[in-house]
């Protein structure tokens, strides 16, 4: 069922929309968490460091993916809002094929790199081959973590946020059980949790097309919707692609701090490995609220409705800050206890190294939540582009740690890594967002004279 934004109070569409995105959000986030935890508990801790030691490659890639995915949502939620059908329908069709061509571009450059990367990033010897191992399933996948997220973003820009998490969920329980069969029956290892998580995956894709094939009238094609529309391409393209780069500058940042953790030893690539998933998964309404944003200015814009996007962003706002105290209590009390699905408690280095991450960037964390509004809101007006500029800030900010603080401070820059990095992305973005809002206002009140 679709969803029109552009009607009713804002607070409910936003926390309607977002409630069933967050779980959904959460569903998939336990892939990796739940591969994390078999292998620290059932395999060991060199296990845990040789997935984590991936991370920042899998988000290098996959985020890229992700980033196409989600730009491409843009203009089919702007077609929706200003109710043109034909225009919604020629932009899907659009995006499956130019996610065929990026699911060939990345598999096969991934195929190719992968173990150069993995060796530039000074992976510890005793972890190497299995972090190879995971990361080169883990693309062997990309087909179906590109049209997965490319159908979700499909629904998400129609307004249905529920369909996507049913999917997840079912994707979600079997992965656990193939995580459980694949390492502790078969005895795979580190390959078992990539071919669990590959196999989930690829499920929740299936299920997600032949749901929009049988239920959605506004998704029935006609035969010359079909074509290869050039147009459509260069308008999804012109946003999706800085969107994926965003993700991907971003990301460059990542691989840097994780080659500088990786210079400190297979303990503290364990301890970060394992404060991030824990991280993810607590930060993840932060990050789903903005993607409702995305929507929402979205289909606003394309209804000119611009008093809507502001109320809706000072809703959101509120609630982010909100989310943010809570999340911060919950990192300092319970943190630590969570890390113990990961970690034996005995390895109580680790456990202090874990505690001090999460305590450390759960008190800014409302640097994080402002920047998921600002980015996301700004892409849903179509200004993706400009959100490039945030990501190189953060990619700034993650390299002067990694190539300057830590060799000074060692660990405990780690922890203030993402924080640095998030304020300056903040500044960037606050500036960029007032001027815009601005423009937009001003835009509305000459087409009303």
């Amino acid at each position: 069922m679709v969803k029109d934004m552009t009607e009713g109070k804002p607070i409910k569409l936003i926390l309607a929309f977002c409630l069933p995105l967050v779980a959904g959000n959460i569903f998939q986030q336990l892939y990796n968490m739940v591969d994390s935890i078999v292998v620290g508990k059932f395999v060991g801790v060199n296990a845990l460091a040789a997935v984590g030691a991936t991370g920042s490659i899998n988000f290098l890639v996959l985020g890229f993916a992700l980033g196409l995915c989600s730009g491409f949502g843009i203009p089919i939620s702007q077609s929706f809002g200003a109710q043109d059908e034909v225009g919604v329908r020629k932009f899907v069709i659009n995006s499956i094929y130019l996610c065929l061509i990026a699911t060939i571009v990345l598999t096969t450059l991934t195929m190719i790199f992968t173990p150069s990367l993995l060796t530039l990033m000074n992976t510890p010897a005793d972890i190497y081959q299995d972090s190879y191992t995971y990361i080169s399933i883990m693309f062997m996948g990309i087909v179906a973590t590109i049209y997965y997220n490319m159908l979700s973003s499909i629904l998400r820009a129609l307004g249905d946020s529920k369909t996507p998490l049913l999917f997840l969920a079912i994707a979600s329980i079997l992965n656990v059980i193939l995580d459980l069969v694949f390492v502790i029956n078969f005895k795979m290892g580190v390959a078992g949790v990539a071919w669990a998580t590959l196999v989930a995956q690829a499920v929740s894709a299936i299920l997600c097309a032949i749901f929009m094939i049988k239920r959605f009238p506004i998704l029935k094609f006609k035969k010359e919707e079909y074509r290869f529309d050039m147009t459509c391409c260069k308008r999804l393209l012109s946003i999706g692609v800085p969107m994926a780069l965003q993700f991907s500058i971003t990301a460059i940042g990542s691989v840097m701090i994780q080659t500088a953790v990786n210079g400190l030893g297979s303990a503290r690539v364990a301890a970060v490995t394992a404060a991030n998933k824990i991280q993810m998964m607590v930060t993840q309404p932060m990050d789903t609220l903005g993607i409702t944003m995305a929507t929402y200015c979205g289909q606003n814009l394309g209804a000119k409705k611009i008093d809507r996007i502001e109320k809706g962003l000072k809703v959101s706002f509120a609630l982010s800050f909100g989310y943010c105290i809570i999340a911060c209590i919950f990192m300092w009390g319970f943190g630590t206890f969570i890390a113990q699905l990961f970690i034996d408690a005995s390895e109580t280095a680790i456990m202090a190294d874990v505690s001090l991450f999460l305590r450390m960037n759960s008190i800014l964390f409302f640097l994080l939540g402002a920047l998921f509004i600002m980015r996301n809101s700004l892409q849903g007006l179509g200004y993706s582009a400009l959100t490039m500029l945030a990501g190189v800030a953060e990619l700034i900010g993650r390299a002067i740690v990694a190539f300057v603080f830590v060799g000074i401070f060692g660990y405990t820059a780690i922890c203030f890594a993402n924080q640095f990095a998030w304020l300056l992305a903040d500044i960037i973005l606050l500036a960029t967002f007032i001027i815009k809002m601005k423009q937009l206002r001003l835009s509305a009140v000459n087409q009303t004279l």
